[in-house]
């Protein structure tokens, strides 16, 4: 996608038809209760929309449709080949929409619209099309056995799936998860999150356009005890994938152990740490690996690099290159293509972000670049030095763009001070020293450890969390398929005396 200009993009906004109703058996309507609420744009903080706010007679009626299609087959029991057709249809709608698409993500979300051009969009349909060619590509297995039996293992579709999204990557992280869904045989009932609800639903309906069957794909837009409980706790939703807090994560788990004990995969949160050792080579390349990773989409990212663990010998160099690179990374609107740091997501979490950095400015003496909001929406790229690893800006998941700063003075100190937190989903780690390399990477107790960079991989890779980060499963990769599907076993006896017990 290439770039158009802030008056392009904000003709495009003003332009806009926006979906408002809940999306079920193929159509939008509005709740059962008649109830909205609506959706603020966090630059301007004006309405943008009212929205269906659904509730529990609108999930029941969305699993029985959803449940009436998986039974029927309609999209369940489709060749692999008909439903990767359908897929890939799919994916060319949403590159024909991908501007309308990205100017909507941008005001419902505060996220720049550089980002969900260059990123956001582009990875939605590579996400959504990689999983569609992996449908006709996955084998069942024969498992090995005497001459007198043959044992299959095959994948089934688990059935009716629940999928709970996060606000900041509202079309990633649902690509994310319908791909493999969709791609399994699945029915799928999404919940995204309040604050960002519109793409959501807009997807839906290109989905519908190119071919999905009514049924198979619902969006309950609602808040998380209207919507996301009843999604939880419902007896015939069979598993249930939700991205989001550690805290919210955690009540999937009772919701499932108190209803029919669905299956439940987590991706919740992170403090992920950057390790950066005293024999790193290039350090102005390290300082743009370090920045992007601790305020790319406002440091909104649950596999932000939040804690930099740097040696003593070059902390001092390093973070004079990192305020050099921070400096560039401007707020401002969300829709003009050369802003790096949009709106935060919500008043609720400005007021959040904001609280750290009341923290942070007390210790003024340790801020080194930033501290300060504008607009009561905007919070500037902020770097703070703290006393240890224990100070709670070094501890707490903020989930804006500030990057704790931890001093240690040697390969071991750094690697235990990563490893000193709730969670395990990322980390990073800075060396010259192949082994150390290789040494820190198995040490560390994350899902995902890069080496001299900053990434999460790609779709080709598992994506998921230790410890409090995670739980039941990974995004990406084909491993993300096995959490939308269930193993069964065909036991075949060819002996004569099966034969002649039949007989």
């Amino acid at each position: 996608m290439s770039l158009l200009t802030t008056e392009e993009y904000e003709a495009i906004a003003a332009n806009l038809d926006l979906p408002t109703g809940a999306y079920i058996d193929g159509s939008y309507r509005p709740a059962i209760s008649g109830d909205t609420f609506s959706t603020i744009n966090p630059a301007t903080k004006k309405a943008i929309a009212d929205v269906a706010s659904c509730g529990s007679a609108d999930v029941d009626l969305a699993v029985t449709k959803a449940r009436d299609a998986f039974e029927d087959g309609r999209w369940s029991k489709l060749h692999p080949s008909e439903r990767k057709d359908v897929l890939i249809r799919f994916c060319k709608l949403l590159t024909r929409n991908a501007n309308e698409l990205a100017v909507m993500e941008s005001i419902d979300s505060g996220k720049p619209i550089y980002d969900c051009v260059t990123v956001d969009i582009p990875e939605t349909i590579h996400c959504l099309k990689w999983h569609a060619e992996a449908i006709d590509k996955i084998y069942d297995q024969v498992a090995p056995s005497s001459d007198d039996h043959i044992a299959m293992i095959v994948r089934e579709p688990i059935g009716v799936v629940g999928l709970v999204l996060p606000w900041n990557f509202p079309l990633l992280m649902l690509a994310w998860k319908i791909g493999p869904a969709l791609a399994a045989g699945c029915s799928v009932i999404v919940k995204p999150a309040t604050e960002t609800s519109l793409t959501t639903l807009r997807v839906a309906e290109l989905a519908r356009e190119a071919g999905l069957p009514n049924g198979v794909l619902s969006i309950l837009t609602g808040t998380g005890e209207a919507v996301g409980e009843p999604i939880g706790r419902h007896p015939d939703i069979d598993m249930v994938s939700f991205t989001g807090s550690t805290v919210t994560g955690k009540r999937f788990l009772s919701y499932s152990a108190e209803s029919n004990a669905k299956e439940v995969v987590l991706e919740m949160g992170g403090k992920n740490p950057c390790i950066v050792m005293d024999d790193a080579e290039d350090i102005d390349v390290v300082a743009q690996h370090i920045v992007n990773g601790a305020f790319w989409n406002m440091g909104e990212n649950c596999s932000a690099s939040s804690r930099l663990i740097v040696h003593k010998t070059i902390k001092n160099e390093l973070l004079e290159r990192i305020k050099a690179h921070a400096n560039h990374w401007n707020v401002g609107n969300p829709l003009s293509p050369e802003t790096r740091l949009g709106a935060l997501v919500s008043k609720a979490h400005f007021e959040k972000v904001s609280g750290y950095l009341d923290i942070a400015n007390k210790q003024s003496n340790n801020i080194v670049c930033g501290g300060q909001t504008h607009d009561d929406a905007y919070v500037e790229a902020t770097i703070v030095q703290v006393d240890s690893n224990s100070d709670e800006l070094a501890q707490d998941e903020i989930f804006g763009p500030v990057l704790s700063v931890i001093t240690v003075a040697s390969f071991d100190e750094a690697i235990a001070a990563a490893n000193d937190t709730a969670y395990g989903l990322c980390a990073s780690l800075f060396t010259a020293n192949n082994k150390r390399a290789i040494r820190g990477a198995r040490a560390l107790r994350a899902g995902t450890v890069t080496i001299n960079s900053f990434g999460e991989g790609d779709i080709s890779t598992p994506f998921g969390g230790y410890k409090q980060s995670g739980f039941g499963g990974r995004d990406n990769s084909l491993h993300a398929h096995d959490q939308y599907t269930q193993l069964k076993t065909i036991w075949i006896d060819l002996s004569d005396a099966a034969e002649n017990a039949v007989t």
